[in-house]
């Protein structure tokens, strides 16, 4: 891998959160930042307009805010946590946004070489080893962990081609509860409907999103060829056996699935 720069000019965009509102009646997606999300994860993101970076909430140990389960390239089961040792000096309420790097520097060199030992033997690696510069940049400049990971799920995006917007809810009004913030969240931005997870239709309140106005569109996703096992481990798989113009047509043909029905309360 060639060594990073920190002057690139792609560094500070890669984890970029406009203030500029999104134009209204678009798709919205809210998700705690991942490190490498999985394949699922990304897949949603995707298929939304835009994204507000859920990082104003409780960071959450043994999840996905500071980890990625690699897998190899020949084999899905095959698999290994590359995590970000991290902090949290609020202890168990530190928010998402204030969760510190241990040791950026030795979380960089881990992140490059983990990478490398799972991803390199890919014809794909190439394009994956020029966008991972800036987020090896990064954490030169950073030691906030949700940094990292708003910007390793960022350039997957932009290898896929996605032309969506990217915010952070820490700088959007939102009341305190779990429905209550998304849909407010939403709302503020002025959502056609909200894309919601299968893990987030078994608690979410869509009442509170129909009385603004706005629908919850249910995201699914496959259950064969390879999504299965996405669900458990980062997208950075499939990104390195398909390439990403292959994985954007598979995300597009999903997205394209979806059901746009109203969900009701």
């Amino acid at each position: 891998m060639p060594p990073t720069n920190p002057s690139s000019p792609t560094a500070s965009t890669a984890v970029s959160s406009s203030l500029e509102l999104p134009p209204p009646g678009g798709l919205c997606a809210i998700h705690q930042p991942n490190l490498f999300p999985r394949l699922t994860t990304l897949a949603k993101l995707f298929a939304a307009d835009y994204w507000i970076v859920l990082d104003d909430v409780q960071f959450t140990r043994r999840d996905y805010q500071h980890r990625a389960r690699l897998a190899a390239l020949g084999d899905p089961f095959q698999r290994q946590w590359l995590s970000i040792p991290t902090h949290l000096p609020g202890g168990r309420r530190t928010a998402i946004r204030n969760a510190l790097i241990v040791d950026p520097m030795r979380s960089c060199r881990r992140t490059r070489q983990m990478l490398w030992q799972y991803m390199g033997s890919s014809p794909h690696w190439p394009a994956l080893d020029q966008a991972m510069v800036p987020v090896l940049d990064l954490f030169a400049t950073t030691d906030k962990t949700a940094e990292i990971a708003e910007a390793s799920t960022h350039v997957l995006l932009d290898l896929l081609g996605w032309r969506g917007q990217v915010l952070r809810s820490s700088r959007l009004e939102a009341r305190l509860g779990r429905s209550q913030r998304l849909a407010d969240l939403a709302a503020v931005t002025e959502a056609r409907s909200y894309l919601c997870g299968a893990g987030g239709m078994r608690y979410l309140e869509t009442g509170l999103f129909t009385s603004c106005g706005i629908t919850v569109t249910p995201f699914r996703t496959p259950t064969a060829d390879g999504w299965d096992t996405g669900r458990a481990i980062s997208a950075l798989h499939a990104l390195m056996l398909l390439g990403p113009q292959a994985l954007a047509d598979a995300f597009r043909a999903v997205a394209a699935d979806q059901d746009e029905s109203r969900v009701g309360a």
